[in-house]
């Protein structure tokens, strides 16, 4: 099983520009474009959160519109940047709603290795993200169901991660799901955003990642008191293969570039 990790997209209204220099949307339109050319297919797309940028059904419309351009299923989850209420009315044939008013699911189609569990740290009116009592019971709950090896979804990481200004706005309960994540050894990986970086850390035993923004990335400055800034490096994302025994992460540049050029020659001989 092949699946990609797409983040922080941030789609704006038809015609805008994210900060006035962003064109999220045609970003994503590339990056989508960009894994379709990909010499194995993925089977689903994970979308970890900040999908749009203000939450709009505007926004909402306009992201569907450019997903329709894959024929591969996706799973999502939000970030601080989205509103659940016009997730819902954008994307009512997701059919995995938590029905206590979070957004969470766990899935498992036929033929999947994996089993996919999303998480929903989203609290209202807060860039910060929360795991409160309801949803660590909901997740205690939902990995004690079952044993199938498992990834995890999520928005904000439960990690410090050096960048000052992004660990201000982290996530609130992170020791407490740390403790849930060490109960459970079906846990293959968890997969974030929130952070525009692909940043590896381990918690509670388990392997966690953020993926880079199809978009802009945060500034990589470890200072504390480094400004809050981005930086137009190369949009990309990250595929998670399932090799039979766990799951092998490779980040990917969404660009076109120069290639494949042969490391051999006709004769066998290495080119020098």
């Amino acid at each position: 099983m092949l699946i990609a990790q797409l983040t922080d997209t941030h789609i704006k209204p038809i015609g805008r520009r994210a900060y006035e220099r962003v064109d999220t949307a045609s970003m994503l339109r590339a990056a989508l474009d960009h894994l379709g050319r990909l010499l194995q297919k993925p089977d689903l797309i994970l979308l970890t959160g900040d999908l749009v940028d203000e939450g709009r059904p505007e926004e909402y419309a306009h992201l569907r519109e450019i997903l329709l351009r894959i024929d591969i299923p996706y799973l999502m989850v939000p970030g601080n940047h989205d509103d659940r209420g016009a997730m819902r009315q954008a994307f009512p044939d997701h059919p995995w709603i938590d029905g206590a008013g979070f957004w969470q699911f766990a899935a498992h189609e036929p033929g999947w290795p994996v089993r996919i569990v999303g998480l929903d740290t989203v609290e209202a009116g807060r860039s910060g993200g929360l795991m409160c009592d309801a949803r660590l019971r909901w997740l205690e709950q939902t990995l004690a169901q079952s044993g199938r090896p498992t990834l995890v979804m999520m928005h904000h990481p439960p990690f410090v991660t050096g960048i000052g200004h992004m660990d201000d706005i982290g996530l609130e309960g992170a020791a407490a799901l740390s403790k849930i994540l060490a109960r459970y050894s079906q846990i293959e990986l968890v997969v974030c955003g929130h952070l525009h970086r692909s940043i590896r850390a381990t918690v509670g035993g388990r392997a966690v990642m953020t993926a880079p923004s199809t978009a802009h990335a945060v500034q990589l400055d470890l200072a504390r008191n480094a400004a809050s800034m981005y930086r137009m490096e190369p949009p990309g994302y990250l595929l998670h293969w399932w090799s039979g025994s766990g799951l092998v992460s490779h980040h990917v540049h969404a660009v076109d570039a120069d290639g494949p050029f042969p490391f051999f020659d006709d004769d066998g001989e290495l080119i020098r």
